[in-house]
């Protein structure tokens, strides 16, 4: 009877740690991050299903868009293209092709993280999809190729047969569409005719972006800002560095030159408009994070944060 017993309980621990480290149908024992980390955040894999056949609108007929909506917006080889959060909220994914070059347009509306990647890596084009998981609140976007499982904000593998390695970054901007539109009048517009039907005038998160409120727990928390003060945040050789926009604001004027990790950096913004980009002395753009400070903070705790010493 005890030995009968002594093989149920095994059954059950194994069974249990079996389910414990496969979610949404991804198995996780091997996750370069804790498991337990490692949540649910309601749908199942592609239950926000992504938009793989993109349609597009020249500017003059967005009229659902205002001047002050936010967009995505990358240019490349002198074509712009713009893709309006209202759509992202819903679809957090965009697997676009412009001028030749494969991208993936991804944005996180609960980190208010937006950033595109190349989606050319090691001799195959990705198509990405939106696993329904999350770390440190943030999407893992998943591999359709491969089903590896990916971090947006590390912007690296962290489980399958991928794991370890790194998505490039394309330069964009999370702007206002006014901003953008002033910039680039001739860019194209991803349309509402998604082949989804969704009230892309509404939120699904509601008043969310001003909230101190956030959804799910993360490893690492503080309280020097608002939890949704947008931050521009870079990874220089390891190490890590917030630029706050309420920082930025008290400096004053919309470029400044900064010291950090060996390097002299040109940082360009734009309050009103929480945008900007940050350069190296070169002038070459360098990767970088525009998002939620709570989002930053929870993922590079030690982070290096930039004061106006105002």
């Amino acid at each position: 009877m005890h030995i009968l017993k002594n093989i149920l309980l095994s059954t059950l621990l194994i069974s249990g740690l079996a389910s414990a480290e496969t979610k949404n149908g991804f198995e996780l024992s091997q996750s370069l991050i804790p498991v337990n980390q490692i949540l649910q955040g309601g749908p199942p894999r592609d239950g926000i299903p992504s938009i793989d056949r993109p349609e597009f609108i020249p500017a003059a007929q967005a009229d659902f868009l205002q001047a002050k909506d936010r967009i995505i917006g990358i240019q490349v080889n002198g074509e712009a293209r713009a893709y309006p959060i209202k759509i992202l909220n819903w679809h957090e994914i965009v697997n676009d092709t412009i001028q030749g070059k494969p991208v993936s347009v991804t944005f996180c509306p609960l980190c208010g993280t937006g950033i595109v990647y190349e989606a050319a890596l090691g001799g195959k084009t990705l198509q990405f999809g939106v696993s329904g998981l999350l770390y440190n609140s943030d999407v893992l976007l998943y591999d359709r190729q491969t089903e590896t499982l990916w971090s947006q904000i590390l912007s690296k593998a962290i489980n399958g047969p991928m794991k370890g390695q790194k998505l490039r970054m394309v330069t964009s901007s999370q702007t206002s569409w006014g901003k953008w539109l002033e910039q680039y009048p001739a860019t194209k517009v991803l349309s509402t005719n998604t082949g989804y039907t969704r009230d892309y005038e509404s939120s699904p998160y509601g008043n969310y972006d001003d909230s101190r409120k956030t959804y799910f727990p993360v490893s690492a928390e503080s309280r020097r800002y608002h939890p949704k003060e947008r931050v521009l945040g870079i990874t220089i050789n390891g190490q890590h560095k917030a630029y706050p926009f309420k920082e930025l604001a008290l400096a004053g004027g919309t470029t400044l030159t900064d010291q950090f990790a060996g390097q002299t950096l040109s940082i360009e913004f734009d309050v009103p408009n929480r945008d900007g980009q940050i350069k190296d002395a070169s002038g070459k753009n360098l990767e970088l994070v525009n998002g939620f400070w709570f989002a930053w903070y929870a993922f590079h705790p030690e982070t290096e944060v930039f004061s106006s010493g105002g």
